[in-house]
């Protein structure tokens, strides 16, 4: 009996070697990712270019991890910053504390702050791991600021905030495929999340299915190459 447990952990072994691989060489290949995933943060502007904060300081009071630092200022009648009364002056991020649970973009009232599902960077110093708001709020094409301790391919950076808030307010079925998010810059007006009902635009929308990519279904582009 012992020897033939011996033998059957190499059948074992044997059997895997004829099985399909479904590991990737990680870097230089990647896996598309879900475009709802919890990345790290960006500050949205409007289509104007305005700021969507108008530092209510919210997010930093949800916040559980205490990560969030706000600091809000009176906005100038000459030269608003964001459309409100208010913008945010101050805004900082501790990726060292931050736990991903996007309670910040729940809370926030001008769906200002959202995640984005940009997660590869790593920091060799304390103070590269605080995002100011000047690395948070994204480009004049709305897009976000790359630092250089980020590892991005090309094409990553689309639907960089498609996180939304739930797809149906208080999980109310009427709501699915209406649009719920406001206007911002480098999106419009973006296609609403489906749900679960059929009444979805995975194309629109960006959406991927995880089942697929799992079985290397979706071809990802990076570099202009289709891996």
């Amino acid at each position: 009996m012992a020897r033939l447990n011996f033998f059957g952990g190499f059948k074992q072994s044997l059997q895997q070697v004829a099985q399909p691989r479904v590991t990737t060489q990680y870097p230089r290949d990647k896996r598309a990712k879900p475009p709802r995933m919890h990345g790290r943060h960006v500050l949205n502007r409007y289509e104007d270019g305005m700021e969507k904060c108008i530092g209510c300081e919210l997010c930093a009071a949800v916040c559980p991890a205490d990560c969030i630092y706000v600091r809000g200022a009176d906005n100038s009648p000459d030269d608003p910053v964001s459309p409100g009364e208010r913008y945010g002056f101050v805004y900082e991020i501790n990726y060292l504390r931050c736990i991903h649970c996007d309670m910040c973009v729940e809370a926030c009232p001008t769906e200002a702050i959202t995640e984005s599902k940009l997660f590869e960077f790593s920091f060799t110093s304390r103070a590269d791991a605080i995002y100011t708001k000047k690395e948070l709020v994204v480009d004049d094409e709305g897009r976000p600021r790359q630092m250089p301790w980020e590892d991005w391919r090309e094409g990553e950076d689309r639907y960089t905030s498609a996180w939304m808030r739930a797809t149906s307010p208080s999980g109310a079925a009427a709501y699915e495929g209406e649009v719920q998010w406001s206007a911002e810059l480098g999106y419009g007006v973006r296609s609403p999340e489906g749900g679960q009902s059929g009444n979805r635009d995975d194309a629109a929308t960006g959406n991927i299915s995880i089942r697929e990519v799992a079985r290397n279904k979706i071809p990802v582009r990076f570099g202009g190459r289709v891996r």
